[in-house]
């Protein structure tokens, strides 16, 4: 029975020690990658509101797999076009206004073990900022309905010879695209421009079509 009893706690002993021996799980956790969400954001103009992005990070040592928005540094290639903890909340990225567009890349990086390594884990996401009014943005040129009402007697017709318009016409046409609009008022009528026109003068309108389209309302009025 003594023997039995010697035998136990040396096995205690052995198990014991090897379990100090182990390493010590809480102070080695090791971050293996990162992930940003979303990894693609687009903003449809340089005055657009913020996206909020996020950083997920994947550790060993124990696994895991959580959230580390604030812990990570955020940068970006092309500074002069974002603005990075927009308001103040680490991964918002807002435009930086102006005419500024382009594609930049949003940086995520943090530490890859808590015990201070040197070596850095790196996620990236891709923003684009566009402009389709700027000939050298992206989208310039996507396509938007110029709208045209007509009151009276009289027609307006485009310089593109896609509108021909008595009463309503909708036509597509390019962002940034001018596009030039005559009116035709019956004999002892005149054109009132009333809106959408960029500038106008007597019976003729000139349009530069915005990322949302335009909407040109003119009226035939009888001459006093």
């Amino acid at each position: 029975m003594k023997r039995n009893y010697i035998g136990l706690a040396m096995a205690a002993l052995v198990a014991l020690g090897a379990s100090l021996s182990l390493p010590s799980c809480g102070h080695s956790q090791k971050l293996v990658s990162l992930v940003v969400n979303p990894p693609i954001g687009n903003y449809s103009t340089p005055q657009a509101a913020q996206i909020d992005f996020s950083a997920t990070g994947t550790y060993i040592h124990p696994p895991e797999t959580k959230i580390i928005t604030n812990q990570v540094t955020w940068s970006t290639d092309v500074p002069e076009l974002l603005l990075l903890n927009y308001k103040g909340v680490a991964g918002a990225v807002a435009p930086s206004g102006g005419n500024n567009c382009g594609v930049a890349d949003i940086i995520a990086t943090a530490p890859e073990g808590t015990g201070g390594s040197e070596n850095v884990v790196i996620a990236y996401a891709t923003v684009t900022v566009n402009d389709p009014t700027q000939i050298n943005c992206p989208g310039f040129g996507t396509e938007v309905e110029l709208s045209v009402q007509v009151t009276g007697n009289g027609t307006i017709t485009s310089t593109t010879g896609s509108i021909s318009c008595p009463t309503l016409c909708i036509t597509p046409v390019a962002v940034g695209q001018t596009v030039g609009l005559t009116a035709f008022p019956q004999t002892g009528y005149v054109v009132n421009w009333l809106s959408g026109c960029t500038s106008f003068s007597v019976n003729d309108c000139s349009v530069t079509i915005p990322a949302g389209g335009v909407n040109v309302l003119a009226s035939f009025t009888a001459q006093p």
